[in-house]
């Protein structure tokens, strides 16, 4: 249309041009520059429109395939968007689950290193024991071993008797030993023997209650009954922890699984208020780190609104 625009008003140009060379007499040499002037004037018009035009096509092309680039880019953007709140999804989902591994993971390396500590201990009194025995047979060598009282033999060098005699009856076998007993509870909570386990702690609690590894027996009890979604439960024996043993190392992770059990109870309140005592108590700790993740979790401050 513009094309056709310009060829109209050159052709008005050329006919006044030629009205103009009839009416007014021009010199003849004159009016034929004029005539090339303006005929080379369209050819430039004509090709500037025609440059324009291409010019436009090009640009359109160009802008069809942004749009088509952005298009695809917006799917790319919003397919990774679907995966990533999937994934955010998932990991709410799970952090229950992970907080419950983790803490269950330390408490198994802070149960280790009670243990060394407990053997370390025992081979002590074992090497004292034995350096009794042989001053004892030293001095009946050399004819000055003192003479027992009553005739009550000497103990044995090394065995273990209850911390608490009259839980045995008279006429029946003794119990094993609590290191035994400590030990095979340990094994079969870890191999998945829940009942078997419970059996052993509770033996090991009924027969050595006053030794230092008593309060570990007592948590062990809290962890099956948590094991086994016996959320009350788990809530009673965490707390015998909690009252019966105050120097127990099992004091801050005996109140962080207690207040996750009142959490699954659905007594959220309680369980705000145990966790916030954890980061009070024991800062610094796995344990402080654990509730206060848990806290962020539930959507509540760490510490109570004064």
């Amino acid at each position: 249309m513009r094309i056709r625009n310009i060829a109209i008003f050159s052709a008005v140009i050329l006919a006044s041009a030629f009205a103009g060379s009839l009416v007014g007499p021009r010199p003849a040499e004159a009016v034929a520059r004029e005539l090339i002037d303006l005929q080379r004037d369209v050819t430039t018009l004509l090709q500037g429109q025609k440059d324009l035009s291409d010019r436009v096509i090009q640009d359109h092309t160009m802008m069809k395939t942004l749009v088509e680039q952005s298009g695809d880019n917006v799917g790319k953007l919003s397919a990774t968007m679907g995966s990533l709140q999937k994934s955010v999804q998932d990991v709410q989902a799970n952090s229950g689950a992970r907080l419950d591994t983790m803490s269950t993971q330390v408490q198994g390396l802070s149960d280790n290193l009670e243990e060394i500590k407990s053997r370390l201990g025992k081979l002590n009194q074992q090497l004292v024991d034995l350096q009794n025995s042989v001053q004892s047979v030293d001095a009946k060598i050399s004819g000055n071993a003192p003479a027992t009282s009553g005739g009550t033999a000497t103990p044995t060098a090394g065995v273990v008797s209850p911390a608490n005699p009259s839980a045995v009856p008279a006429g029946t076998p003794a119990p094993p030993s609590a290191n035994t007993l400590y030990e095979s509870g340990l094994a079969d909570i870890r191999s998945g023997k829940q009942e078997l386990a419970r059996s052993e702690f509770q033996d090991y609690l009924k027969f050595y209650g006053t030794t230092d590894l008593a309060s570990n027996a007592q948590f062990y009890l809290g962890e099956i009954a948590y094991a086994q979604k016996n959320y009350d439960l788990a809530v009673s024996e965490y707390d015998k922890v909690l009252s019966n043993y105050p120097k127990s190392f099992k004091l801050a992770p005996a109140q962080l699984k207690k207040a996750m059990a009142l959490i699954q109870l659905g007594q959220k309140t309680a369980g705000v208020r145990e966790l916030r005592e954890v980061v009070k108590r024991y800062p610094g700790t796995e344990e402080d780190r654990l509730a206060r993740a848990k806290l962020k979790e539930l959507g509540v401050a760490v510490s109570a609104a004064r």
